[in-house]
């Protein structure tokens, strides 16, 4: 593997940390770049770091050059910011000019354009999952209980409107219970639309979240993340169980996550998306 250091692009919670100590694992050099406000500065104590607000991306990707990085990864968790928290410096101010409203439209539009002023730069930007494909999950069922026929028809449903919403850039996520759907996924998040859909929870057997990728999103760069928190918040909010996509999500705490479904009797399924689509509910193990 190459020793020129590759750049985290660190925002929030655990997936940047993890990603740092795969690079120690494999004995590659890396940079720190904290996006101000939503890194935590202990976590990177004692690395070589900088910390860079927003709009300063001139002064970011200036620092990244005299490093010596030219591969990025962006992980993390940021929430888009609003045009007028900005205050671009002028390198930014250029870069926004250049992509110009798809900075404030969907995430995928937004992410689209970030990666190509950073190739623009020089830098070739790269998804977590080069460091951690033990992240993902194949098809198939991951905890004791497994999701019966009411549960695969929501599951069927819920892959209808997650791929609906997707199409138009909105969200990644829904809840359905018994059909019905009781909340879709925008900018709040899926804890956020967990505790909105729980309360919305209707009599009888729970929901389900479903989880997909969006048609046409980068699966290198940006994918669903799931974790333990999600699991608890799908407990709290009565559901049944969790399907996501197959090689489509990074599962943070894998094994926290499954004994945390196990032990509330929740399902947690890695699906072929394709395969739950049609006249017939497809086989919960596919």
């Amino acid at each position: 593997m190459s020793q020129e250091p590759v750049a985290i692009i660190a925002g929030g919670g655990d997936m940047p940390l993890r990603v740092a100590a795969a690079c120690r694992a494999t004995g590659r050099p890396f940079v720190v770049v904290q996006l101000d406000g939503f890194a935590n500065p202990a976590d990177w104590v004692g690395e070589k770091t900088m910390t860079f607000r927003l709009g300063a991306a001139g002064a970011a990707f200036d620092w990244l050059k005299a490093a010596g990085a030219r591969q990025l990864i962006l992980v993390g968790n940021v929430k888009r910011p609003s045009i007028f928290s900005l205050r671009p410096d002028a390198k930014a101010a250029k870069y926004l000019a250049r992509i110009g409203m798809k900075a404030f439209s969907g995430d995928d539009s937004l992410l689209s354009a970030l990666r190509q002023v950073m190739r623009e730069e020089g830098f070739e930007p790269m998804g977590p999952t080069r460091f951690l494909q033990e992240a993902q999950s194949p098809p198939g069922l991951l905890t004791r209980t497994a999701p019966d026929a009411g549960a695969l028809a929501d599951i069927r449903r819920g892959i209808e409107v997650v791929r609906a919403i997707g199409a138009t850039d909105v969200g990644q996520g829904a809840v359905v219970q018994q059909g019905l759907v009781l909340a879709v996924e925008a900018i709040e998040g899926t804890d956020a639309m967990l505790a909105r859909a729980g309360g919305l929870r209707r009599e009888g057997p729970g929901g389900v979240l479903v989880k997909l990728v969006k048609p046409g999103q980068d699966r290198e760069v940006d994918l669903p993340a799931l974790g333990p928190r999600t699991v608890e918040g799908a407990i709290a909010a009565g559901l049944a169980g969790i399907a996501f996509e197959a090689n489509g999500a990074l599962l943070m705490d894998r094994d926290e996550m499954v004994s945390k479904a196990d032990s509330a009797g929740l399902f947690l399924l890695a699906i072929r998306p394709d395969d739950h689509v049609g006249p017939e509910p497809a086989g919960a193990a596919t």
